[in-house]
């Protein structure tokens, strides 16, 4: 399991960052496309112990898959058979885009972290939602009640005003709630430019009343709904979001996306400097991620679930989310470094500490 570190420094460390994650990517969807992928998941399904319950939803593990790994859910089944318990995919936009232009994907290899100023490249939500369709009726078909949670993450999409992002939300939310499991309003990323100035509570409120009542018109049914927050608010603006959450009746809460800081990085100041403006993801931002969670437990109680992620790399790391009040837990950055058995690891290591504890 270690191998896959060396691996890295030998075979990716040196390439381009988005050209690294494209050809790990397609490896993965190969080995799924040959069915190499079900002998694997005899030594990478989690345990049965680590079944999780939030908002309703049954989980084959509180650990899964951040969004923007597979952002046009091109390798839900594949990733489903890396031992992911959901793979958030996404950010979806309700037109397609090409994001930012290249470079824009980063290592800090130092720091076991990324720099990302993506954009939210992606094909539009009228395109990916069959895909979705697709891969959800395959898992239902070969797990079916325990199968992995397919959770679709939509942002703004870059050329709409500010003034009419609700209506680009709705836009994602008609053609991708009926297909999601969960949903989640992305209004936290750094790389849309405003787009976090709707993190406001003034500007919050009316976007997630309208996504909530699309989404219920198109699906038929409540589908469970959160906001996903950066870890750059203020203390006082992430009570206002869990206030907000509470009175919307939202299921969840996200917490954290990137950072824009640059706060005590290992890798010379020169590297980062040539990487950019961007969002950091990764080792560095596991105490301000874990310290939002901890203020949104003491905000929320036991009230909805709050989802963490950020600095996620190991068990421990997850267990350490779980106790301080965490329903599930994601990753993402750790698995550019830690390579395809990386959820498998994290599962066994969790299994071994016993089974998370199943919370509403």
């Amino acid at each position: 399991m270690r191998f896959y570190p060396l691996f890295f420094r030998a075979a990716f460390s040196w390439m381009d960052a988005e050209r690294a994650h494209r050809i790990g990517f397609g490896a993965i969807r190969a080995v799924h496309a040959c069915g190499l992928g079900r002998v694997l998941e005899r030594f990478t399904a989690p345990a049965p112990s680590l079944a999780t319950e939030a908002f309703g939803v049954s989980f084959p593990s509180p650990f899964g898959l951040a969004a923007g790994f597979d952002k046009e859910g091109r390798g839900i089944a594949a990733l489903a058979e890396l031992g992911f318990g959901h793979i958030e995919v996404g950010t979806i936009t309700g037109q397609a885009q090409p994001g930012n232009p290249k470079p824009r994907l980063f290592r800090l290899i130092e720091d076991r972290a990324v720099i990302n100023r993506m954009g939210f490249n992606n094909d539009g939500a009228a395109a990916v939602a069959p895909r979705i369709a697709a891969a959800r009726a395959a898992l239902e078909a070969r797990y079916g009640a325990r199968r992995p949670v397919i959770g679709v993450n939509i942002g703004k999409t870059k050329a709409v005003e500010l003034e009419h992002a609700v209506d680009d939300y709705r836009a994602s939310a008609r053609e991708l709630a009926p297909l999601a499991d969960y949903l989640v309003v992305n209004v936290s990323s750094p790389n849309t430019p405003g787009l976090r100035l709707l993190q406001s509570a003034e500007s919050l409120r009316p976007l997630l009343a309208a996504v909530r009542e699309e989404s219920e018109w198109a699906a038929g049914r409540r589908v469970p709904l959160l906001v996903k927050i950066a870890p750059d608010l203020s203390d006082e603006d992430v009570d206002d979001v869990a206030r907000l959450a509470l009175d919307l009746g939202l299921e969840g809460i996200i917490a954290t996306n990137t950072t824009i800081g640059r706060e005590n990085l290992a890798s010379p100041a020169e590297t980062v400097e040539a990487a950019g403006a961007g969002g950091l993801s990764g080792a560095p931002l596991k105490a301000r991620s874990l310290e939002v969670l901890r203020r949104l437990k003491a905000a929320v109680g036991d009230r909805l679930a709050l989802v963490a992620v950020g600095g996620v790399e190991t068990a421990d790391d997850v267990r350490e989310r779980l106790d301080a009040g965490a329903t599930l837990v994601q990753g993402y950055t750790a698995f550019l470094y830690e390579g395809p058995f990386w959820a498998a690891q994290v599962n066994r290591g969790l299994a071994r500490r016993s089974a998370p504890a199943v919370r509403a």
